[in-house]
């Protein structure tokens, strides 16, 4: 016999994502059960570097960004443990320019986040290499985004899903092998009800979604011993724009992290439709070749743990948010490539206001499934 069980909302996934949407659905007074067989923020979750950046790539993506990066400061100042319980630091990134035309880039990227009240300054090369002497000399000058932050993302996601359950939100462990009319199936044959279906699971949304358009995009990441001080911002190369939204091959970025432990964290790398989990020594090769190139000390610490994981990838890079076209009361909050860290908080509002039918604060409609998917 199934115990049937009845929510107003069920999300699919215990990643930051879903641990986002049941803590913002819950605090709207709805009656929410999460679905998660695994660790709270062990997936893709865990493997990101927890970067909170704003992207400009294109205005949704702009829009998405700024205003999860809005609403993460305000849930980090909260309470006077907040920032240290997400182990948030207001780190700023700096986009490092090698050479002329870089520059320019980074004059454009300026321009467009000044344009939205965006905090940011350029740096000649002696600025620069005044905030951080661990780069090489030469480089031509850089970006500061001052209120860019870093987070962990396992303890985040945590923290959101207690602050769901603390609002009456209920904890479910199973594994989900099936949407039914109202509900979803169980692998132990039982069944659970909702008005609303919400699949956050990333990549594994393919499973139970089988015309979604995603694609996995494996990356690596290495962490270093404890070096204090090493490096003070979040360093991304502008070329990483490039990497970030290639559209096939393998590639790397030099992307450098100073964690509050006094850890560096190193990144990046995509390979598109790898699904092993091994690590691919020449990819990381490339890629750590890459960012002692930017900072040669790099060379001389010792990493302590290298690890990949997987980021669901979009066919225009936008993660789908809202609505699926032809399944009622099913909703999408996945496909957020590198970014669901950052934009997880938003991600949830929206979604949330949606469901509740409010008006949202940024337009919704570029995040909807249907732009790539079918609806018959």
């Amino acid at each position: 016999m199934t115990l049937k069980e009845t929510y107003e909302v069920i999300i699919i996934g215990g990643g930051i994502i879903g641990c986002a949407c049941a803590a913002s659905l819950a605090q709207a007074g709805l009656k929410v059960a999460l679905i998660e067989p695994g660790t709270i923020g062990g997936g893709t979750t865990a493997a990101g570097m927890g970067h909170l950046v704003v992207m400009d790539d294109n205005p949704a993506e702009l829009a998405l960004s700024s205003y999860s990066l809005e609403l993460w400061r305000a849930l980090v100042t909260q309470g006077q443990r907040e920032s240290a319980r997400h182990e948030y630091m207001q780190c700023g990134t700096i986009w490092v320019a090698a050479d002329e035309e870089e520059m320019e880039a980074a004059r454009a990227k300026l321009q467009v986040l000044q344009a939205h009240d965006i905090a940011c300054e350029m740096l000649s090369a002696q600025q620069l290499q005044q905030l951080e002497p661990q780069l090489r000399p030469g480089l031509a000058g850089g970006l500061l985004v001052k209120q860019d932050a870093l987070v962990y993302p396992p303890k985040s996601a945590q923290i959101l899903l207690d602050l769901a359950l603390a609002h009456g939100a209920t904890l479910h462990r199973q594994t989900v092998t099936e949407l039914i009319d109202g509900g979803v199936k169980c692998s132990d044959g039982s069944e659970i009800s909702a008005q609303h279906i919400v699949v956050a699971n990333g990549i594994a949304s393919t499973k139970l979604i089988a015309d979604l358009p995603l694609r996995y995009k494996k990356g690596h990441l290495v962490i270093t011993d404890r070096y204090p001080n090493f490096i003070q911002h979040q360093l991304v190369e502008l070329g990483y724009i490039k990497s970030a939204h290639a559209s096939d091959g393998d590639s790397v970025a030099f992307n450098l992290q100073p964690r509050p432990t006094g850890q560096v964290f190193i990144g990046s790398s995509r390979q598109f439709d790898v699904t092993h989990k091994e690590i691919d020594t020449d990819i990381l090769s490339k890629m750590l070749t890459q960012a002692t190139s930017y900072v040669p000390a790099l060379a001389n610490l010792k990493a302590i743990r290298t690890w990949t994981g997987f980021r669901a990838a979009t066919p225009d890079g936008l993660p789908y948010i809202g609505p699926h076209p032809n399944k009622k009361n099913v909703w999408m909050a996945t496909g957020h490539e590198g970014l669901g860290i950052t934009t997880s908080l938003a991600t949830a509002a929206i979604l949330r206001d949606q469901i509740c039918q409010q008006t949202s604060k940024i337009a919704v409609e570029p995040y909807w499934p249907s732009r790539s998917m079918s609806q018959h």
